[in-house]
């Protein structure tokens, strides 16, 4: 047997599998500490098929945490990116492209310093360690608590990134993190040097998360091997996870347009997976997620780490509803796996997407009393501005003119996607 657990910022899903049987299927909400959610997911699979712990041969997980955490925000550790090039590249300090909310939210730092290689591998000019000991010393105190390290040509000469990565070691210890950019982007330094910053913003939020993970596996009594999904749909073990959070940044819609393209019978489309928090959208070709080709944009910042061609907008069932008629807003923020308590429909006092749909009378779930009274141009003016939304992105995502069959993964039982039919085309 084996499980399959897909942890979203609503709702966490698992089901459990002999061979290609499914045996069992649950959906329980995600909890703030990520380990009650998948518990209950695990006795919800235990209540529907009895099963021994022993038989359990592996656990293979997805999660959205991590893009969810970048689109909202959230939870994002005090980072600095330290770029050798000098005197090269001084005209773009790092993080010059990222949408100023991201920057505030990581506290950026941006560091740069000699070092660096030309494209045949020459150095642009030699490193300078008292430098980098100055610059280490700024980061601890301003309180950094992960670093982005990042060097000119990198990927042909890897030397002068991990050399000033054991000068910080010995600088700020080792419980400051290091993410070094030729292990995750490939030629093309501003897109690379994202890539490593966001991960390394990412790595105090991925030990938590990959903690919990094994402690909820490991709590019921399964020792079966745990695995994370990856963004082109394959699998890395638990510490992988924890060096490299970013690879785990499209496992979700991943997951969701493989599966998609088993149930729906179409291996050639565009998948919309619509959750609580986000709405991602991808293409299949011959079964398979389309791979980026150039850069990819994550939350509004260019980056160039191999992953599917994905496009995510803060958009879901409980993404968050703001003012009235032309001037409606829906998203970026979400209430996630609040839903249930902070959606207006479960008694709480937030209007989100979800309330929307069900004043629109397109799902009963909840109170419909409780949306009664929201004016319908607002309801209306909400759902255009969804439809809107999808559809755009859906377009931006064609590379041709010809039709595009479109298959929606949607929220179930606890929420609900509140796209209006019409709104996306086949």
């Amino acid at each position: 047997m084996r499980i399959g657990i897909d942890v979203g910022g609503t709702n966490t899903d698992a089901v459990l599998m002999d061979g290609d049987q499914v045996l069992a299927a649950v959906k329980a909400p995600t909890t703030a500490d990520v380990t009650t959610g998948i518990v209950m997911a695990l006795n919800g699979l235990q209540g529907q098929h009895p099963f021994p712990p022993a038989d359990v041969r592996a656990v293979m997980i997805g999660t959205t945490h991590f893009i969810n955490a970048l689109v909202e925000a959230r939870g994002l550790a005090p980072t600095a990116a330290l770029r050798l090039g000098l005197p090269a590249t001084a005209s773009l300090p790092p993080m010059v492209d990222w949408p100023d909310r991201l920057v505030a939210a990581i506290s950026g730092r941006g560091y740069l310093a000699h070092g660096g290689h030309e494209f045949d591998g020459r150095p642009i000019s030699p490193l300078d360690e008292d430098e980098l000991r100055r610059h280490a010393a700024d980061m601890a105190a301003h309180g950094v608590r992960s670093v982005a390290i990042s060097s000119v040509f990198s990927p042909v000469n890897t030397e002068f990134e991990q050399r000033a990565a054991e000068v910080l070691g010995e600088e700020l210890g080792p419980d400051v993190p290091v993410s070094l950019s030729h292990e995750i982007g490939r030629v093309g330094l501003l897109e690379r040097e994202n890539a490593t910053i966001i991960n390394a913003a990412l790595r105090d939020l991925a030990a938590g998360i990959v903690d919990g993970l094994a402690a909820s596996i490991a709590g019921h009594g399964i020792t079966a091997p745990l695995y994370l999904s990856q963004n082109d749909g394959t699998l890395m073990d638990v510490e992988f996870a924890r060096r490299y959070p970013v690879a785990t940044f499209a496992s979700g819609p991943t997951n969701s347009m493989r599966g998609a393209a088993v149930l729906s019978g179409l291996d050639t489309c565009a998948v919309v997976d619509v959750g609580g928090t986000t709405t991602d959208v991808g293409v299949l070709t011959g079964g398979f997620p389309r791979e980026a080709t150039v850069e990819v944009s994550v939350a509004g910042i260019r980056t160039n780490f191999r992953m599917p061609d994905v496009l995510s907008i803060g958009l879901g069932g409980g993404s968050l509803v703001r003012g009235h008629g032309t001037d409606v807003t829906v998203g970026p923020d979400s209430v996630g796996y609040r839903l249930t308590k902070q959606a207006l429909v479960f008694g709480g006092d937030v209007l989100t997407a979800t309330d929307v749909a069900v004043a629109a009378g397109r799902v009963a779930i909840g109170d419909p009393s409780r949306v009664a009274e929201l004016a319908p141009s607002d309801v209306a003016a909400a759902l255009e501005r969804i439809g809107a939304d999808v559809a755009d992105v859906v377009d931006r995502m064609r590379i041709s003119p010809d039709p595009l069959p479109v298959v929606a993964v949607l929220l179930s039982q606890r929420g609900m996607c509140p796209f209006p039919s019409g709104s996306v085309h086949r």
